[in-house]
């Protein structure tokens, strides 16, 4: 019989998967995703290819954003996580849309060629521009396999941005003390203002090591502590 993941670890495999996500839409993104055959007539055929992050560029921002998103995940906590989870899931659906609708649709031609006449399709300082600008696209061809890399990252990177923002698991036990101890010295701080006699809250100020003194009413003023009384 095996137990249900705790919610702190469900919460760690959600912000792991936001980093896989990213890693896989990444791989994705520099896979070829459209093959070009151009014709010059000085150069003759010419063939070029086009990855995804020079089609679809916003894809490299994501994946920089959802790898933020996995550490963010680890990092934060509750409610910062739940609102990491929030962001990695909306920045994976905008993601996918540019390799979805390259699979189920037609690329422009015309936009083709601009990328490639321009030398943002070339990663080659000394030669950027991949095409001369009368050169023609004769034909087009999808490569399948980066879009389809880059859509199965969007839906790791979606399926934990959605549990991270559903199930973000408790803070931490150390965090969780940290806070209960922080939360007992306020109280014993204001018991003692309130009622500075109380035998009670002078042993619970010195099991919190506070200083009784230095938060009675005018202690640490200069006040004399036998002010108003006579001796005789």
């Amino acid at each position: 019989m095996t137990t249900p993941a705790s919610p702190r670890r469900t919460s760690r495999i959600a912000a792991l998967l936001l980093g896989i996500g990213a890693a896989v839409l990444w791989a994705g993104s520099r896979a070829t995703w459209l093959s070009v055959e151009a014709y010059d007539d000085k150069s003759g055929t010419v063939q070029e290819n086009l990855v995804g992050a020079t089609w679809s560029t916003e894809v490299t921002a994501v994946t920089l954003l959802l790898a933020a998103a996995c550490i963010a995940g680890f990092a934060l906590r509750r409610v910062g996580r739940r609102a990491v989870g929030v962001v990695g899931a909306l920045a994976a659906v905008g993601a996918s849309w540019s390799p979805l609708n390259l699979l189920m649709g037609e690329p422009e031609g015309e936009r083709v060629r601009t990328l490639l006449t321009s030398g943002l399709a070339s990663q080659r300082e000394s030669d950027p521009v991949a095409l001369s600008e009368w050169a023609q696209v004769v034909d087009v061809q999808i490569n399948y396999p980066g879009p389809v890399i880059a859509i199965i990252g969007c839906a790791l990177a979606l399926f934990g941005g959605v549990l991270l923002a559903t199930r973000p698991g408790p803070d931490s036990a150390k965090l969780n003390k940290y806070e209960r101890k922080k939360n007992r010295e306020a109280r014993i701080v204001d018991d003692l203002q309130s009622t500075p006699d109380s035998g009670r809250v002078m042993w619970d100020a010195l099991d919190a090591d506070i200083d009784p003194t230095d938060d009675l009413p005018g202690a640490g003023k200069g006040e004399d502590p036998g002010a108003g009384t006579s001796t005789r």
